[in-house]
């Protein structure tokens, strides 16, 4: 049975047989399986075993493991990650086996990185997915995201401002991880007010997430001497270049979307909303969506998606064509300079 991680807790008593947890996102795998843990010490669960399929695994140990007796009376997991998400036919005959001699004291955890469609049809994932509960561990984006926000910040007790809301929204879609740091230390700081703009910048000037968050704004209104100065400092202190690209490329798909929503006749005023575009940063988007060209803006995308094929595929960090690309904002520079390609 499909169940989404923020559905886990209605389906904890009585434990399933067996739990599937195939995703990409290390804070949504690591918090299901600690509810599933906590859920079974409560019921009789004590012993752990970790199995993982490397090279020379072998499934008999799973078998093995399945049918043999706790040796201090207690209800076991096994624990097994499949690394490429397969298990072969060898595994797939395992889990068959498994399955024909269920085991009310033993409790079975798989854990892989996502799950295509062509293995969720697979017979040995059906076969688990019917005795168990099949969670697809994959990072939620759009109103998923903006849920999942809305439930940590419930957790937490927090009381966040619409505008810093989106401003959270906005640092943190994409990483959960460093969303749910974000929410401890925000109850650890503000944990009975009400959390403004101004306060989360106060609280994260010193994140390189919020540097780059800072760049952006300085880029969008197009402040570009202050822009090369914080770039320089952020690669001075180490900041992750797949950080920066992908903030820039949420802004300049952003700047696209608006562009040709205003060409095709629509109202800025209906797009704040729809974008998670706060008050503070109305004014950036209407001033580079007012000077850019939509030729500029496809250019900028463009060039940006040379910067991470070469970043992506030949491990190049170019901070020189990344410094060019912040220069394309200002559209005297792009005039001059949009000539300019990147160079093996």
């Amino acid at each position: 049975m499909r169940v989404y991680p923020d559905q886990l807790k209605q389906h904890l008593k009585p434990l399933p047989q067996c739990f599937l947890l195939f995703g990409d996102d290390p804070w949504l795998i690591d918090n299901s399986k600690q509810l599933i843990l906590s859920a079974a010490k409560k019921q009789g669960f004590e012993e752990r075993v970790q199995l993982s399929q490397e090279s020379g695994f072998n499934w008999g140990d799973l078998v093995q493991e399945w049918q043999a007796m706790s040796l201090f009376a207690s209800r076991r997991i096994i624990e097994l990650t499949l690394p490429q998400g397969k298990p072969g036919i060898e595994g797939a005959a395992a889990f068959q086996t498994l399955l024909q001699h269920p085991n009310p004291d033993m409790l079975l955890i798989v854990q892989g990185p996502k799950a295509s469609a062509e293995q969720t049809n697979t017979k040995w994932f059906k076969s688990l997915d019917a005795k168990g509960i099949y969670l697809p561990c994959t990072t939620p984006e759009g109103k998923q995201f903006e849920r999942w926000l809305d439930s940590r910040i419930t957790h937490y007790q927090l009381t966040v401002h619409h505008d810093a809301k989106a401003m959270l929204f906005t640092l943190f879609e994409g990483n959960l991880l460093a969303g749910e740091q974000a929410m401890q230390l925000l109850q650890l700081l503000s944990p009975k007010q009400n959390i403004t703009p101004e306060q989360l910048s106060q609280y994260f000037e010193d994140q390189s997430r919020f540097s780059v968050f800072q760049l952006c704004d300085a880029i969008l209104g197009n402040h570009q001497k202050h822009a090369q100065h914080m770039l320089a400092q952020l690669q001075a202190e180490g900041t992750a270049m797949p950080i920066l690209m992908w903030a820039l490329f949420k802004e300049i798909n952003l700047l696209l979307t608006l562009k040709l929503a205003v060409h095709n006749g629509e109202q800025l005023s209906k797009l704040w909303g729809q974008h998670r575009i706060w008050d503070k940063r109305k004014p950036l988007y209407q001033a580079a969506i007012t000077r850019l060209d939509l030729d500029h803006i496809e250019h900028m995308l463009a060039f940006a998606s040379a910067l991470e094929l070469n970043l992506k595929q030949k491990g190049r960090e170019d901070w020189i064509g990344l410094s060019h690309l912040c220069i394309l904002f200002d559209p005297r520079a792009h005039n001059r300079l949009a000539h300019i390609e990147l160079t093996d």
